[in-house]
């Protein structure tokens, strides 16, 4: 639960209460995090998905914690492709996270046309209605962009910095980087308040273990939980740098609330370490006290081999610092798959 948000850090809840944010995606894992934390927060929240990869009940903790708070919650079922449902939810908000996006590489490999349509025009069309909306009603209107640590690829020199050249590996990794490029441009071009923020393997609860791209540390989660034998794809051996979602919901609200001007910098998100894949599975056989010995498949297409961030960046002009470790949220993250399964 992102209750850190009002409770441990007063002074991003109250910069919050009472302003209108809108969600792109807000239905799906990081975004129903994020309008839980701005609906605690007081804010008004509007959540625009089009439940290709969300569920709307994943708002009921949002909407739960918006009856104590003041704020509220509205859910607005259309796509980003939708002009007028995304200028209506556009229409006088203080600001836009943007979290809508085909998410998984192996789907973009599969299906790229599909990649550029949702995550490059995508963010163009709210990059347009932002820019539009702001010149009709003379109101800043500041673009949270979720961007992604695919862009550093397969880079030699670790951890990853934000100066790093890009090294994309997939269809999703290059509609990341487009996205990132799109908010500099309209920052530069027409004065628009953004950022980019490179999340690194953020997990958490209500990550879809279901989806057949589900993310690695929900499928294990999943899978260990059922007293199943988990499936490795690869040999194991890659790293990341592995992420809790409070973390990045935390970072979120800083970038929205900051007072220094925000020009379409990229930040990375993360917490700067880099854990193994067969060690994570070490750690969740241990919590649950079961056999996590996995079997093992070919790599997916797409994949780096690892993948750690500097956050030096995030922390100068944020004032970030992850807030939940790895073993924290491993433990908080069992125990909802426990709870849920």
């Amino acid at each position: 639960m992102p209750h850190f948000i009002p409770t441990q850090f007063p002074q991003v809840a109250s910069k919050l209460k009472g302003r209108v944010a809108v969600i792109t995606g807000g239905c799906g894992f990081i975004g129903s995090h994020l309008a839980h934390a701005l609906a605690a927060s007081g804010a008004t929240v509007r959540v625009l998905d089009d439940l290709s990869g969300g569920f709307e009940s994943n708002l009921a903790p949002a909407r739960d914690a918006a009856k104590a708070s003041g704020g509220s919650v509205e859910f607005i079922k259309a796509s980003i492709l939708d002009d007028a449902a995304l200028r209506k939810a556009i229409s006088g908000s203080d600001f836009i996270f943007h979290q809508a996006a085909l998410v998984s590489v192996p789907e973009s490999v599969e299906k790229p046309e599909k990649c550029l349509s949702v995550n490059v025009e995508g963010t163009q069309r709210v990059l347009l209605a932002a820019k539009d909306l702001k010149a009709q009603e003379k109101k800043e209107k500041r673009v949270m962009f979720a961007a992604s640590a695919a862009a550093y690829g397969n880079t030699p020199s670790l951890p990853s910095k934000e100066t790093d050249n890009p090294d994309v590996w997939s269809p999703y990794a290059m509609s990341k980087v487009s996205g990132e490029l799109l908010l500099r441009t309209f920052a530069r071009c027409f004065g628009l308040s953004c950022i980019s923020l490179r999340y690194f393997n953020i997990f958490g609860p209500r990550q879809d273990p279901k989806s057949p791209y589900a993310a690695v540390i929900s499928a294990f989660a999943d899978t260990l939980s059922a007293g199943k034998q988990p499936r490795v794809l690869g040999d194991g051996e890659q790293t990341r740098d592995f992420t809790y979602i409070d973390n990045v919901v935390l970072a979120n609200m800083l970038a929205a609330t900051s007072e220094k001007p925000l020009s379409g910098e990229v930040v990375n998100i993360g917490t700067g370490a880099r854990i193994r894949l067969l060690d994570v599975l070490k750690h969740m056989g241990e919590s649950l006290k079961v056999d996590s010995t996995p079997t093992f498949g070919p790599p997916r297409a797409g994949d780096v081999r690892h993948s750690s961030a500097d956050i030096s960046a995030a922390r100068s002009l944020l004032g970030y610092e992850p807030v939940v470790d790895f073993g924290e949220g491993i433990r908080r993250t069992l125990e909802w798959a426990r709870v849920n399964k």
